[in-house]
């Protein structure tokens, strides 16, 4: 299954994000991906594991496991290098041993003091406060993704943590408009009102967290994980499937993407798992009813100030 973007350009409903993870693990997990049926993956200049990635891809399309244009790949730019897009760009193109990108994100609407393309890091002040970069508008950073498009290093741009004020501002300046606006959306924090928004302006959402963030969450941010949920509990046994799968399959038919994270081999197949059953009406409402509002990734734990309130 895949969405179809606003340029015409295709992306697979499920992906792999591919956060931490680093080494031999993540070689091994984007193979046995492939093999399974995975043809979408999610990376960031910032999970630092880029070139980790590439070398994964190249070996399965030197070994003939897959072909470049049968895969979607995602990559994004970080903060600290609004100032430098096609640079950054290049730079993750070259770890990622590619020659284009499916798809480029401004990881987030924020532009932070420079520190080097592909050094990717959030430095602090002396106050222990981002140092964010007031001279960069994200017009200014916009307009330099679409000269990517037309360049052809990139295929399709869009955002990524944008609000419903900032994602409307992109509308209004951009030339090319962005084609996915990836945000943190679980049964614990639907954004209804936002992903709304997009779908009508004819931008695919992109689920990130999509499970509520599970372990790696509750030990980065002492988050609550909505697996645990006694609907969720009630739900698997109903459709004799995981919670997981129960969260997952609720993303899709509110017709986002999805980019689960694990690096479990069990996990992995269970999550690609989710189109051989459908929630019934009442059983989305009833996932609707458990919102919390509750936002698991939490970057102000590291750059001491919180962008989202």
């Amino acid at each position: 299954m895949a969405i179809t973007l606003n340029n015409g350009f295709k992306i697979p409903t499920i992906g792999l994000g591919v956060w931490r993870m680093q080494g031999q693990e993540i070689k091994d997990l984007i193979l046995n991906s492939i093999k399974i049926g995975y043809r979408h993956f999610d990376c960031a200049a910032d999970y630092k594991n880029e070139a980790e990635v590439g070398e994964a891809l190249q070996e399965a399309f030197d070994s003939g496991l897959v072909k470049r244009e049968d895969l979607f790949i995602t990559t994004k730019l970080w903060n600290s290098d609004h100032g430098h897009v096609l640079e950054a760009c290049k730079d993750s193109l070259k770890k990622l041993q590619l020659t284009y990108l499916d798809l480029y994100l401004v990881h987030f609407p924020v532009a932070v003091r420079h520190t080097g393309v592909g050094n990717t890091s959030s430095p602090l002040g002396d106050d222990g406060v981002l140092d964010i970069d007031t001279s960069i508008s994200l017009e200014t950073t916009w307009h330099a993704m679409e000269d990517l498009v037309s360049s052809g290093l990139v295929r399709s741009i869009g955002i990524s943590n944008y609000d419903i004020f900032l994602t409307r501002d992109c509308l209004a300046y951009s030339k090319i408009k962005p084609a996915v606006n990836q945000i943190e959306t679980h049964p614990y924090f639907q954004r209804d009102s936002l992903i709304k928004f997009c779908q009508k302006h004819g931008i695919c959402v992109t689920a990130h967290t999509p499970l509520g963030g599970a372990a790696a969450n509750t030990e980065w941010f002492g988050s609550v994980s909505c697996l645990d949920d006694q609907v969720f509990k009630g739900l698997a046994e109903k459709y004799k499937k995981t919670p997981a799968q129960i969260a997952l399959r609720w993303g899709i038919q509110r017709n986002t993407a999805v980019i689960p994270k694990t690096s479990k081999l069990e996990r992995l197949k269970e999550n690609f798992q989710v189109f051989d059953f459908e929630l019934s009406t009442e059983d989305m409402k009833l996932i609707g009813s458990i919102d919390r509002k509750y936002r698991t990734n939490q970057p102000a734990v590291f750059w001491g100030i919180d962008l989202f309130a």
